[in-house]
């Protein structure tokens, strides 16, 4: 081949046309953004200040997220330390006799309170879970207030 059919083969670079056709970009100050106002007038845009907004980083989000939890669990730890579950004062023991029941118990060693009340102390003085008892089995009577 000779020189002369080579430059035929090659194609010539085509230039093509600048996609500028919107505003150019600026530099804004920090307090809010530009942003373009289509109804300035016909063939002319002018601008309009945005709202200044705040965003957060990750970093400032962890950071937030963070603080939040530490005063949750500050707020839990004295709560939780503020309220009094002390174990209730024993008075006595008794001894269930053979068909006796917890509610019979309650009544006669507490007679002073309701019998509900009188079975749920004695449940929460032996961490009963029920009100099964069994004869022999020692009971712990707490002390009324």
């Amino acid at each position: 081949m000779s020189v002369g059919t080579v430059g035929l083969l090659v194609p010539e670079p085509v230039r093509m046309p600048s996609r500028t056709t919107g505003p150019r970009l600026r530099l804004v100050a920090s307090q809010g953004l530009l942003y373009p106002d289509e109804g300035v007038g016909p063939g002319r845009r002018g601008y309009v200040r945005a709202p200044a907004s705040m965003r957060l980083t990750r970093r400032g989000r962890l950071v937030i997220t963070l603080m939040v939890t530490v005063a949750v669990a500050i707020l839990a730890v004295a709560l939780a330390s503020s309220v009094d579950a002390a174990a209730p004062q024993i008075d006595h023991a008794t001894t269930v006799s053979l068909g006796q029941t917890l509610s019979e118990v309650a009544a006669v060693q507490l007679p002073s309170l309701p019998i509900r009340d009188a079975v749920a102390r004695l449940q929460l003085a032996n961490g009963l879970n029920t009100s099964q008892v069994h004869a022999g089995q020692l009971l712990l009577i707490p002390s009324l207030p």
